[in-house]
């Protein structure tokens, strides 16, 4: 009977403790958020972003006011958060917005620390890319540092089969995200980046 009555218990404090934890957990809306609304004013690191909901990816994110950091997406190459009714398949340019980490900025790595990692640069391509393999062994193995030739200070990225390019607004740090096969029009993929840049940021602000 004591065995009984204690098992009764437990599962009765076994449905509780689950149905507080369900009651407390944060509940995500099965539905994308609306595009035809006003972007939000979101403060990262100090820098105001004006950010249509639709664009971020993390519910509990689509609020305005200071954050950590927010997680974005955009259909390419139209730049326009995704609807919900666009089909998955259809390219994305990720972004993540957080505050600047104690780092040198790209071009700076370029002079001091990836020399020490990556194989010498091959000749600039048609594109005017130049590509550097980093070693085995070191903590860049697998990627290529692919920048411009001309001027490694305006585009420079980290590849794997996605592209990693990072640029700064003020104290807040902005990291894209899109696959390789974009480089074959890198050019656009910059010019679509500093488009979106724009719309961010409020009139009268610069970057």
């Amino acid at each position: 009977m004591v065995v009984l009555i204690a098992s009764i218990f437990a599962s009765a404090m076994i449905v509780a403790v689950a149905s507080i934890a369900y009651l407390l957990a944060p509940q995500w809306p099965e539905t994308p958020a609306p595009t035809d609304v006003p972007p939000l004013p979101i403060v990262v690191a100090g820098v105001v972003f004006n950010v249509p909901p639709a664009a971020i990816r993390i519910p509990m994110q689509r609020r305005a006011g200071p954050q950590e950091r927010i997680d974005l997406a955009y259909v390419w190459p139209d730049l326009t958060p995704p609807d919900g009714s666009a089909d998955a398949s259809m390219p994305r340019l990720f972004v993540t917005i957080e505050s600047a980490q104690p780092t040198l900025p790209p071009a700076e790595r370029l002079k001091t620390i990836y020399p020490r990692y990556a194989d010498i640069p091959s000749a600039a391509d048609p594109e005017g890319l130049t590509i550097a393999p980093f070693r085995d062994g070191t903590p860049y193995q697998g990627e290529e540092l692919i920048y411009e030739s001309s001027a490694p200070d305006r585009f420079l990225v980290r590849c794997l089969a996605t592209c990693l390019y990072e640029r700064a607004a003020g104290t807040a740090a902005l990291t894209f995200r899109f696959p390789r096969d974009w480089l074959g029009d890198w050019r656009a993929v910059e010019g679509g980046i500093d488009r979106l840049i724009e719309r961010w940021r409020p009139v009268g602000k610069s970057s």
